[in-house]
């Protein structure tokens, strides 16, 4: 009963925000989520992408940045792209 509550309540929440605090919440979930993920950053017709195995993508909203370590040739390289022209995918 308490998760139908909970899921109610969040679902409600969700609906009363702007797009923009739903855009904002959602990179928060982003940020402590361990996982695969593949990060796109676009700018025109500029596109990059890495993947993050077993890892995390973290936000921080006030600079306007995601961070996050990937393997790139072999090598474990720190990443970090504006929110502004990035995406973030769960892969499996």
């Amino acid at each position: 009963m308490r998760r139908i509550m909970l899921i109610i309540f969040v679902s409600f929440f969700l609906l009363a925000c702007s797009e923009e605090q739903q855009n904002k919440i959602s990179r928060l979930g982003v940020t402590w989520l361990e996982g695969d993920y593949k990060v796109t950053y676009a700018d025109g017709s500029h596109v990059k992408s890495w993947v993050v195995r077993d890892g995390k993508v973290t936000s921080e909203p006030g600079k306007g940045y995601y961070y996050f370590w990937t393997r790139v040739d072999g090598k474990k390289r720190y990443v970090q792209t504006p929110i502004g022209r990035s995406y973030i995918e769960e892969i499996k």
